[in-house]
């Protein structure tokens, strides 16, 4: 992941010195948008190359999927443009025979909607989960759950079939209890 703005051959230089690892992918080696860069990459070397966290809506994924610029793409649904349409970049890369990982930063709803965007669309990977989740045990907390199932099982979303929305509700003590120290309004 952000490996910085090397030039091309550094960039050729470190995957194929990592490719004994066989990482599931090399993220960001160049700018988003360089997209002959990228393609020149992804042609060079073994290990599936990745974009796209940065991206907003479905048209800017398109170039990249249009040359297989990268092997996967890697909207942030947040930034992407939604549920919607980070599902038309999915099936957008689908047809193009590439696969898609979902990048995410942020609260249990919003984890929730990544969760169902995922589960609607065939050609996902991966959801990425930050290390906050991980470092702060109160962050699940901060939603409760309306069906049966927790959030996730040893390290699996689990979609909420037995509910309805997104299946879960805020749990309103628990937010007001992690406000920003200089904010706590609410």
């Amino acid at each position: 992941d952000h490996f910085g703005h090397f030039d091309l051959n550094n960039c050729i230089r470190v995957a194929n010195a990592l490719e004994k690892y066989r990482l599931a992918s090399m993220e960001d080696f160049v700018p988003w948008d360089c997209t002959e860069q990228l393609k020149i990459i992804t042609d060079s070397i073994n290990s599936p190359t990745i974009t796209g966290e940065d991206i907003y809506l479905k048209e800017a994924f398109k170039k990249l999927c249009d040359v297989h610029a990268v092997d996967i793409v890697h909207p942030d649904m947040g930034s992407a443009g939604g549920i919607l349409e980070t599902k038309k970049i999915g099936d957008y890369a689908e047809e193009s025979d590439m696969g898609m990982k979902m990048h995410f930063a942020g609260t249990p709803v919003s984890f929730m909607a990544n969760v169902h965007c995922a589960a609607a669309t065939q050609n996902v990977l991966a959801l990425e989960v930050p290390n906050q989740v991980v470092d702060n045990p109160w962050w699940p907390k901060l939603v409760k759950m309306v069906g049966k199932l927790p959030l996730y099982t040893k390290g699996f979303a689990n979609v909420p079939l037995d509910a309805p929305g997104l299946g879960v509700e805020l749990n309103e003590d628990e937010v007001k209890k992690h406000l920003h120290r200089e904010d706590r309004t609410y």
